[in-house]
């Protein structure tokens, strides 16, 4: 069980963690039609948007009260109220999803009561709209926080209540934050060759990952169907990957009885061949062909990657989920780590990752805890650690803006994790193939 180090400094250097409100509005991002809505001042949201259009590499759409000062003083419900009509007139979303900041949450004010006055006031106005209200101060918690909080206020606001007739072959699947757009892709391909069906919320690959199109849409498409949201009750089964999944599950069981399955993680030949167990167990039959060659493939991939991993020491800085996927990982091919760095203390994650320490922390932290790795893992935030250390840098998680394609890496299943075996042992295979340094000229040569 990880030692946890809470923070100890009063301000963060090369900060590691992105706010609450960031993750509610990625959550949010992976439902058709949504519209999520930063509830604060218009800085706030400038902020988030220019991390998200970096991250994604196209525009998002994300809005906000534009709260000014004198709403800071005397409260923010009218700028609420003129949001919410305003933008339901100009996009026609499916679904309002307020994300609250620390302008509107250090007043303590009703957030909720506000929506339902103005909801009573302009019913016509915002009918045909769902408003789901997530609480995320952003001087507390960090993204997965924020997602997590987000599919809870979902589930409770949209799904119908009490037991429903159950479909042997519908399955709900919970998908953390840490999940790629490619992840998410393969989870449903998997699913669906087992014959069942996958209900996933919030599917982010249709939504953040918008495609080319001939006039910009202010909302967000292809993701989860509202509609399908309320059915959630009338599957057999829920599946939950990350701790921070645990809370929108348990959420789900009491709306509905739906019962659930954790999975800390999907990355490794135990948990990938766990998840293939329950899907055959739910269809009551074998595994598809294509599932039994991937599996063939991580071995093999296994075998031939474990050279580069034995020994190598690895220094870590993600969210928790994220922490614990790559930690075990790492250790599961002979890798140490020797450093490993995260946002909040409070997920239960941290308790199982393979590791002594865990420093609760920022990049600051990290870099002086990996003076001898020989590989760091964390964001595009982690560069220019990377460079002081002279280590090389595996980009994962959020953000990942100095490259492009990585919501398109698979990082789960057999196929994922055989993926990232290939990604870390290229990677200290260049190490070793990069030329010797040449010897600066002498004087007068």
């Amino acid at each position: 069980m990880a030692r946890i180090l809470t923070q100890t400094k009063a301000t963060a250097v090369n900060p590691l963690k992105s706010s609450q409100p960031m993750g509610a509005a990625m959550a949010f991002l992976g439902i058709d039609g949504a519209l999520p809505i930063l509830h604060g001042s218009q800085g706030c949201t400038s902020f988030a948007l220019v991390l998200l259009v970096r991250h994604f590499k196209h525009m998002v759409p994300l809005q906000t009260t534009a709260m000014g000062q004198m709403a800071a003083v005397v409260g923010g419900a009218e700028f609420l109220e003129k949001a919410l009509v305003q933008l339901k007139a100009r996009t026609w979303p499916r679904l309002i999803g307020i994300c609250t900041t620390a302008v509107a949450e250090t007043r303590d004010e009703d957030i909720a009561g506000d929506i339902i006055n103005a909801k009573g006031a302009r019913l016509r106005k915002l009918i045909d709209t769902e408003v789901v209200l997530a609480r995320t101060p952003d001087f507390a918690g960090a993204v997965e926080e924020g997602w997590s909080k987000a599919v809870t206020a979902t589930i409770e606001a949209i799904t119908r209540p009490g037991t429903q007739n159950r479909d042997p072959a519908q399955v709900v699947i919970l998908p953390g934050s840490n999940i790629t757009v490619a992840d998410v892709e393969h989870l449903r391909e998997m699913v669906e060759s087992f014959g069942l069906t996958p209900l996933i919320l919030p599917d982010v690959s249709g939504g953040p990952d918008e495609v080319v199109r001939d006039r910009w849409i202010p909302i967000a498409r292809g993701g989860t169907k509202v509609e399908r949201i309320r059915d959630l009750g009338s599957a057999i089964q829920c599946i939950a990957v990350g701790e921070q999944m645990r809370r929108p599950a348990e959420a789900l069981q009491g709306l509905t009885g739906l019962p659930y399955v954790m999975f800390g993680s999907l990355t490794g030949l135990n948990n990938a061949d766990r998840f293939a167990w329950l899907l055959a167990a739910m269809s009551r039959d074998n595994a598809p062909k294509a599932v039994r060659r991937g599996r063939m493939q991580l071995q093999e991939a296994m075998l031939s990657g474990h050279f580069h991993f034995v020994g190598k020491k690895v220094a870590i800085a993600c969210e928790p989920d994220q922490l614990l996927q790559f930690a075990q990982l790492f250790i599961g091919m002979g890798a140490v780590i020797t450093a490993a760095a995260t946002t909040t203390g409070y997920s239960k994650a941290l308790q199982i990752v393979p590791t002594d320490t865990v420093k609760v922390g920022d990049l600051g932290d990290l870099e002086q805890l990996a003076a001898d790795a020989d590989l760091l893992v964390t964001h595009s935030h982690g560069r220019q650690a990377a460079e002081r250390l002279a280590v090389p840098l595996m980009r994962v998680g959020f953000p990942a803006f100095d490259r492009i394609g990585s919501q398109h890496k698979l990082s789960i299943l057999y196929r994922g994790t055989r993926d990232m075996i290939f990604e870390v042992a290229n990677i200290v295979q260049g190490i070793h193939d990069l030329p010797p340094a040449r010897a600066p000229p002498e004087p007068g040569s």
